[in-house]
């Protein structure tokens, strides 16, 4: 989808949400909430050289130390997209990879 069609594409996932009631309402709650996902995305994707940011608070970008680039919709996106952009099998549950991330105090 283009980058446009993704701005206007507008409805929300349930990832996106930050409770019910006044909190989902207020702004500021949903970008602080949205920088906590992309933080916590990053200290994952660290170990396997992809970083997560956001993009306009619609969409989110995922890129390899190569600079290819690809946009990611919802975090269910994620995983799917991150191993065609490393090139290869990404399983959160592996031992290696966890323990990667324990070292790495994450």
């Amino acid at each position: 989808m283009c980058g446009l069609c993704g701005i206007l594409g507008g409805g929300g996932h349930w990832t996106d949400g930050v409770g019910t009631g006044q909190a989902a309402a207020v702004p500021w709650l949903r970008r602080q909430a949205r920088r906590e996902r992309v933080a916590l995305g990053n200290a994952v994707l660290h170990p396997i050289g992809l970083t997560l940011s956001d993009w306009q608070g619609s969409e989110f970008l995922l890129r390899a130390r190569t600079g290819a680039t690809t946009m990611v919709g919802t975090l269910t996106d994620l995983w799917p997209k991150a191993e065609r952009l490393s090139g290869r099998i990404i399983d959160p549950l592996d031992p290696d990879f966890l323990d990667t991330l324990d070292a790495a105090g994450r």
